[in-house]
This record gives structure tokens, sequence and C-alpha cells, in this order.
């Protein structure tokens, strides 16, 4: 693709060569032909504006193997005039996000695997949801079931008691197809009713665009039966790069006033409590590590932050959460329309995954921003509805902005 880019480069400068001196020529034989000469100027600029907005929109695929039973997976690389993002149509998984830092040097700076394998293998594949997209339910339902339209749902046990994103299979580890759109992909997936235990044939669409510093993902479903739905990206950034020490000195500034404390199995309480005078309040920027080790009940039942965030926005997109890595400089910005941010600053990581390049990923080698409903809200009516009915549109957007400072 670059290379015919560069050779139609070549020969519309070339091409500009030789109108530059027919422009030369019909200014000293005949002033009445200038206008021919600024129409062929004009035409060549048009032509050089549509090349570098093909290379600034560049979408390619490659294969990327085959799951264990023979499913094709590819791997679509984006990229804009700063950023190259690598998605997988196994799982929606984000498996390679390459930012430059306050020096122009660009590190990976999501956690991930070099090969499908390392995905799709052993016994439990990918048990970190490393760079995913999360569903039917993001995050934890107490208990694995909750109650819709007098009916209750049971779902699959894979965390203590509860349900832990989706299930054990769920659209993490699905084959989503996919299809290039300007500046990036789409992918779509069709859960039948009863997957995982959840009522509805859902038609999730998700769509990575990728325009200059901003990743955007556009999350969207439809129904034809109530049910509930929650998507999310469970990427881990790691802004230093990816396998580079632990994230304790990222300074993280979230815009929320409250919080939903959790029980013992991490499930909302449904109380929302102020983080003011306690260790999650991060409305101004503050280390993760500065409290992450207090004697504090709630950071010991999530062995550190692994809490939802009740964000400020109103339910309008705006800014949600910011994060700067000191030595690099790279400063990642969450805007989104979501209610909720889970805050996870990788608490059971503990140095037994080797990933990319060779890479282990240590305790709190990353943190998560998954932008979401809250937990369990389909067993909580005051929280915001996460329920879904024939007719109506899910739809939520989330943008991840990389700059330097």
């Amino acid at each position: 693709m670059r290379t015919r880019q560069r050779k139609r480069l070549q020969t519309i400068f070339d091409w500009s060569i030789i109108q530059r001196n027919d422009f030369l020529r019909l200014v000293g034989w005949n002033q009445n032909l200038m206008e021919v000469a600024r129409m062929r100027v004009f035409a060549l600029v048009l032509a050089l504006i549509t090349i570098v907005a093909e290379m600034e929109g560049q979408v390619t695929k490659q294969p990327f193997g085959k799951t264990p039973d023979g499913t094709a997976v590819d791997i679509y690389t984006l990229k804009s005039s700063a950023i190259e993002a690598h998605i997988m149509t196994y799982g929606g998984i984000i498996q390679s996000l390459k930012v430059p830092d306050k020096n122009g040097k660009v590190d990976d700076v999501v956690l991930g695997f070099d090969t499908l394998d390392g995905y799709t293998g052993g016994a439990k594949p990918n048990p970190a949801y490393f760079g995913a997209l999360i569903g039917r339910y993001a995050n934890r339902i107490g208990g694995a079931k909750f109650t819709l339209d007098g009916q209750t749902y049971h779902t699959p046990v894979n965390d203590g008691p509860n349900t832990l994103h989706g299930g054990i299979q769920g659209f993490d580890k699905k084959v989503w197809k996919a299809k290039v759109i300007p500046h990036g992909i789409e992918l779509t997936l069709v859960s039948p009713d009863g997957d995982q235990g959840f009522p509805g044939k859902l038609t999730a669409v998700v769509r990575y665009t990728l325009v200059g510093k901003e990743l955007k993902i556009d999350y969207s479903a439809a129904t034809d039966k109530d049910t509930v739905v929650n998507l999310t990206n469970h990427s881990y950034f790691n802004l230093a790069g990816q396998g580079n020490g632990d994230i304790l000195q990222n300074l993280v500034k979230i815009n929320a006033s409250h919080y939903t404390p959790v029980d013992d199995n991490l499930i909302p309480t449904g109380e929302l409590a102020k983080v003011e005078g306690t260790p999650f309040d991060f409305r101004k920027a503050t280390a993760v590590g500065a409290r992450i080790n207090d004697n504090n009940d709630q950071l010991k039942k999530g062995h550190g932050y692994d809490h939802n965030w009740v964000l400020d926005n109103g339910g309008k997109f705006a800014e949600a959460a910011e994060v700067y890595e000191p030595t690099s400089g790279r400063v990642l910005t969450v805007s989104t329309d979501q209610p909720g941010v889970q805050f996870y600053t990788g608490n059971f990581l503990d140095g037994t995954l080797t990933g990319k390049g060779g890479k282990v990923y240590p305790h709190r080698g990353a943190l998560c921003l998954e932008t979401q409903h809250f937990p369990d809200s389909p067993n909580h009516p005051k929280f915001p509805s996460a329920e879904l009915k024939p007719g109506q549109k899910y739809h939520e957007v989330t943008i991840f902005r990389f700059s330097t400072r």
C-alpha cells in the first residue's frame, strides 16, 4: 500500500515539473493561456490532497492464525500520522498500540501477546482479558443471576460466585466479522438468544477509527427481546511501554465525585459514596501509588484499585480521566458518554504472564480505564439502567487521545 502511494506521489511530482515548465512557456508565449496552466496546478493540488488523505487513514489486513476450532483470524493495522493500532477479529482485541513519547520515540503502550495462541491457548485463554471487547455484560453480575421482566436469568459462574465479563464464552472469545471503513474497521457480532444465559438475539457493532492522535471506539447494539447489555474495551495501558515496570508513579485524574463501594465479592453494595477524604479521590492528578497501600477496607477488598467511579458527566460526552507518565511524557486522555469507568491497577498481574517481545508483566504493570455502565446494574434499580428493548439502540462512544508534555 505504502509503496504504491509513494509511486503515485513520485508520478504527481514528476508531472508537476512538467506543468511548471509548461506554465513558464505559456506565460512567455501567450498570456491568454494562463488559465489553462492555473487549472493544471489546481488539479495537481487536488491529487496531492487525495494521496495525503489516503495515507492518513491507512488500513491494511493480514491473517493472524486460526482459533483451536479452525476459525481464521485476521489482524488489521490502522495508521494515522501519529499512531499505529493493530486490532484482531478475535475478541476485537487491541493487540498493539504504538505511540510516540515526548522525544518522538515510539513504544507499544498496551499489554498483550505476539501470537494468536497467546490469546487462545492454555487452560484459560487470555485470563487477563488483554485488549478485548467485553460483552454481553462487562464487569460483574452478582450471584451470576439477574431478574428482568419478572423472570430470573442465570449466567455462568466464572468469578467466585459471580459472572465476570459476559461469562465463560463472552464476546472477548468470539471471532467478529470485520469490514474496512474510513480511518478504521467495523466489527459485527451476533449473539443468539440464550447466549451465556442472556435473553434476546443481540447484534453488536463496534467501530474502531484512528484519526490523528485519537482512537475512537463507537459501540452500538440492537436486540429482538428485552435484555441487558454493557460493552467496553479492556486494554491494559503502560505509557512507559508495555512490560516497562509498574504504573505506580503514573499521575491519574478521574472526573468523579463518587464511586461504588463493593462487598467481599467485589459486587457494588448499591451505595454511591463520596470520594472526598478517601484514597479514591482522583479529582486532582495523583500518583497511583500514593495511597494504594493505605489501610482502607475497600482497597483491601480490591487488592488495590478495582472499582467503578461514577462520572460527573451527567450522561454527556466529556473527559472522564487522564493519565500522565512522567518519564516518557505520554498523556492518555479518556473521554466518554458512559456513566462510569472501572479503574483497575493490574492487581492480579503477578509476573507469571510473558507478553510481547518476551516481556514479563509484573504486579501492577499496567492500568485499565474501562468506560461502562456500573457493575451489577441489572440487580440495582437505582443505578443507570443497562436494559435494552426491541426498537431501542444501545450506543456509547469512548475516545482514547494521546499527547505529550
